[in-house]
């Protein structure tokens, strides 16, 4: 609401503006209130704030997945969550790790490319000091591994890969493959220095020894999945499920389940006395079914074909041969009837 100055006002603004105490030019001079932002041309941001929280919603998973196994596998108290995730260049996060180190290179297949994960050193050592035997205590020196260090961390390595395909696969059938290890981060050179790239890092904590585990994913590689790093496609079932990627999936895990088959002669309705009362050798009389009536066989609880009963071999079986579809219940005893007959 503008705000009206009353006539003494106006006669006191006047005054000063004689007197020279108020400047005019700075009465009239326009106040700049534009918010200006700094944006680096050399450093564009490719990852949108959303698919940040979408890469730190999946590792937050994979944290959990590292923590339980590690804390296994060193039967030793290990804790590991999300600390940040940033983008930033390939070249500031080379700089920005210590040498030498711990640096696997990872095959992201299916995706291009590779990835780094970086352990820290303090981490590194106090891993192999308590799988050897000790109480988990880091190194005091910085060093190279030895190639009996460099095996016993590769076997970690790959069981951290194997929590990852899991905490990616709402997303991606990740199949994450060690490459090789390296400790100088000179010589893990997988894409260009000015490469974006998307960093995780990871407070560890193993016993009394805390570190960092940067995982970096180069833009590259994570390129072609970047449209499902969204929370709409992250949230809808329905859109992941009509993926033919996740078809597959889901066919090749349901065609692994067991189900109950179950040949129907007939059925009947006894008190529960006379089910009391029943003795080996007694016969139960089925009203309405023939000899040469077809069964239904149900798979679980639902009718789905119609057989005959048979024998091969020493064996009891069933031959199908007819497939119901949907069919109520007087469609059902009208088949039967015709398979009767």
């Amino acid at each position: 609401m503008t705000e009206v100055l009353s006539q003494d006002e106006i006669d006191q603004l006047l005054n000063a503006i004689s007197s020279g105490d108020v400047d005019t030019e700075e009465i009239h001079q326009p106040t700049d209130q534009r918010k200006i932002k700094i944006y680096d041309f050399k450093r564009p941001d490719k990852f949108s704030k959303e698919q940040i929280r979408t890469v730190s919603i999946m590792h937050e998973t994979f944290a959990r997945l590292t923590t339980t196994s590690l804390s296994a596998q060193l039967r030793s108290l290990v804790q590991v969550h999300v600390a940040s995730v940033d983008q930033l260049t390939y070249e500031e996060f080379i700089r920005s790790i210590p040498n030498p180190t711990t640096l696997a290179v990872i095959n992201m297949d299916p995706l291009k490319g590779s990835a780094i994960l970086e352990i820290d050193p303090a981490i590194t050592f106090s891993i192999i000091d308590r799988l050897f035997g000790g109480q988990g205590e880091g190194a005091k020196v910085m060093r190279d591994l030895s190639d009996i260090e460099q095996s016993v961390m590769e076997g970690i390595i790959v069981r951290i890969l194997g929590n990852m395909r899991e905490a990616w696969a709402q997303v991606i059938d990740l199949r994450p493959r060690l490459g090789q290890i390296e400790t100088n981060p000179q010589f893990a050179q997988i894409v260009p220095p000015t490469e974006m790239v998307v960093l995780v890092t990871l407070e560890t904590k193993v016993t009394d020894v805390e570190g960092m585990m940067n995982f970096c994913i180069p833009y590259l590689t994570i390129e072609p999945i970047i449209s499902k790093l969204s929370a709409q496609y992250w949230y809808s079932p329905v859109r992941r499920g009509a993926t033919t990627e996740n078809l597959n999936i889901l066919r090749d895990r349901l065609s692994t389940i067991e189900v109950a088959i179950v040949a129907e002669i007939g059925s009947m309705d006894l008190t529960v006395r006379d089910v009391l009362a029943l003795r080996v050798g007694d016969v139960i009389r089925l009203p309405n079914v023939r000899i040469s009536d077809p069964m239904c066989l149900k798979i679980g609880n639902r009718p789905k074909f119609l057989s005959k009963p048979g024998q091969i071999g020493n064996r009891v079986a069933v031959q199908i041969t007819r497939q119901l579809e949907d069919i109520e219940a007087e469609d059902f005893e009208e088949l039967t009837a015709e398979e009767g007959e």
